[in-house]
């Protein structure tokens, strides 16, 4: 087995690992942690099948089998990246509609407040 091959299994493993770790401990969502799986899995399985790796970068263009681990890791990362964007740009949106909301009760109970201070003055 080469170098490469080896790196790319050990890699591939580790990063396997690590995020079955994350979801044990609770530190990665299983939401999130589905697009890191599939990730790892593929690119695991490209890793171990030399032969499936050489066919499909044969079919790509990619003279270099090794370099379409490195193409595929790439696509799965700008895929992970969109998705958080995504994520972010809802949350975000949230996170201002709740501000709003925020700013309208506490303008509520600034006037609520008022009124009752204005009730008490005038009985006095």
């Amino acid at each position: 087995m080469d170098v490469l091959k080896t790196m790319a299994i050990v890699g591939c493993g580790s990063g396997l690992i690590v995020i079955v770790e994350l979801i044990r401990r609770g530190q990665l969502k299983e939401r999130y942690a589905l697009l890191w799986l599939f990730a790892g899995i593929i690119l695991l399985i490209f890793s171990l099948s030399r032969g499936l790796l050489e066919y499909v970068a044969s079919l790509v263009g990619i003279y270099y089998p090794p370099s379409f681990l490195f193409l595929l890791a790439f696509l799965f990362l700008m895929l992970i990246t969109l998705h958080f964007s995504s994520v972010i740009s809802e949350l975000s949106e949230k996170n201002k509609q709740l501000a709003q909301e925020l700013a309208l009760l506490r303008q509520e109970m600034v006037e609520g407040m008022g009124r009752t201070v204005d009730k008490r003055v005038s009985k006095d």
